[in-house]
Parts: structure tokens; sequence; C-alpha cells
């Protein structure tokens, strides 16, 4: 079993087209480690077997006694737990995600909802690191895409600007989402959850974009301008008030956006 398990995990490596730093940053242990496990002279601790099927996304056929639709649902139960802490307490959002780290080190989608929750700047060197391992080794488009769209964010709260625009040149253009087509393509269930999903991504990103315009003409010095976006920003939130939150949010949009109206009410009373 030892040789067995040398090799197959040096095989799924190569597969993935990752190095043994990588493996080995991912699951906590040095790429000593890993070189010693593919040659045969050492066995990984059993505690990592299941870290180490979850990495490779491997079946139980495939690799360990660990069954591949069980880590995914796994997985998805700690994503909606951490969930529901994302706007409202993100230190508890982290802890739990990060609990789900310890059960599936190196898992891209853990790590790609912990690069999501890490504040910016304070943490930017951590979530770069996070995010070049990321854009490196997952399979997934929206988990790469995602890890360039942070770590864009993360380069600019530094300073390195030119590192923020080569990351975002590396992100597609696309026009829509997801949850989007779902929301408007399918029925009944199908459409509810996405639907709801979809209402509070669009309404946050048209705040933001407002606030974004409302900076630029400040910059211009067209302080008109500048107001107008605010007090459509200010109409957007207000009009959330009256609004409920759906059984797979902690709060409503309203709730989450409060901060955000005291600044718009701010910078409109300057």
């Amino acid at each position: 079993m030892n040789i067995k398990l040398g090799e197959k995990i040096k095989s799924l490596r190569k597969q993935k087209n990752i190095s043994q730093e990588i493996l080995a940053r991912y699951l906590g242990v040095s790429f000593q480690a890993v070189s010693k496990w593919e040659n045969d002279t050492a066995m990984p601790d059993v505690t990592l077997i299941p870290a180490i099927a979850s990495f490779f996304e491997v079946s139980t056929d495939e690799l360990f006694d660990f069954n591949l639709y069980e880590i995914e649902k796994n997985i998805d139960d700690i994503v909606t737990k951490s969930g529901e802490y994302y706007y409202c307490d993100p230190a508890m959002c982290e802890k739990i995600l990060r609990e789900g780290l310890k059960k599936y080190p190196g898992n891209d989608v853990l790590l790609n909802c912990i690069i999501g929750v890490l504040p910016i700047p304070e943490r930017s060197l951590e979530i770069i690191d996070t995010c070049k391992a990321l854009i490196e080794c997952t399979k997934h488009d929206d988990i790469k895409y995602d890890a360039c769209r942070i770590m864009a964010e993360a380069y600019k709260s530094i300073g390195e600007y030119s590192l923020a625009k080569a990351a975002i040149n590396k992100i597609p253009e696309i026009y829509f989402t997801k949850l989007e087509v779902a929301a408007l393509l399918l029925d009944g269930e199908d459409m509810y959850e996405p639907a709801h999903r979809q209402k509070n991504l669009a309404a946050d990103v048209l705040i933001e974009m407002l606030m974004r315009l409302s900076d630029y003409y400040t910059e211009k010095g067209e302080k008109e301008k500048s107001k107008v976006q605010l007090i459509i920003a200010k109409k957007v939130i207000d009009a959330f008030k009256d609004d409920f939150t759906a059984e797979f949010f902690k709060n409503t949009f309203y709730q989450n956006n409060k901060d955000v109206l005291k600044d718009i009410e701010a910078k409109l009373n300057n």
C-alpha cells in the first residue's frame, strides 16, 4: 500500500500540473514530506488522508476510503453556515471556514471563501499569497477568476497599481451570471434562491458603481454630479427598508448596508 499510495499521489499531482511545494502548502506540510511520500520513504499521516483525497477530487475507488459526494456535501454545508455571518460577523465567518480547512486542508472552495472574507488592506499580503496558489491550482474557472478579482483588490490596497491591473486583465469579460440566468429561465424552487441572491448582488454592485462615480466626479470638482450619484445610492438602499430576509440570509439587504447608508448621508451633509 505504501508504494501504491506514493505513486498515486505523484500521478495525481502531475495530472493537476502542480509542484510539490504547492501541494505541501495546501496540506500544511513541508515539500520534503511530499517528496518522501512520492519516493516511498514515508507515509502521510492518517489525518491527512481525507485532505489529500479532497485536494485531488478523487473518488474512493481511485484513492482512499473517502467519498467525493460526501466531501462536496460537507463543503457546501460549511460554506452555507459561514455565509450566514459574512456581513454581520466576518470573524465568525472566517472561524467556520478555518475549521472546515482543518478537515479539508487546501480545499479550493473554502480557500476562495476565506480570501473573500479577510479584511483588505489589513491582510492583503496573506490574501495575495492564497490567490496565487488558487490561480495556479484550481480546476474551477469561477474560483480562478474570483481569485484574480480579489488579488487585484489586495494589490491596489498596498499601492501596487500595475499588478492590480495585470490581475484584472486575466479576467474574461462576461455580462451575465449563473444566478441571473437561473432566475430568468428556471421556475419554482429552482428560480427562487438564485433570484434572491442575484437581487442582492445586483443591488450591491449598483451601489458600488454609484459610489465610485461619486468619487470620480468629486475628484473632477463636479460636486453636483457627485451628489446625484449619492442620492441615487441612498434611494436604492432605502428602497429595501421594508424588504424581508430569505431563509438562507442572516440579515436583510438594508440591514447589511446600514453603515454604507451612514457613509452616504455623511457625505451628503458635508
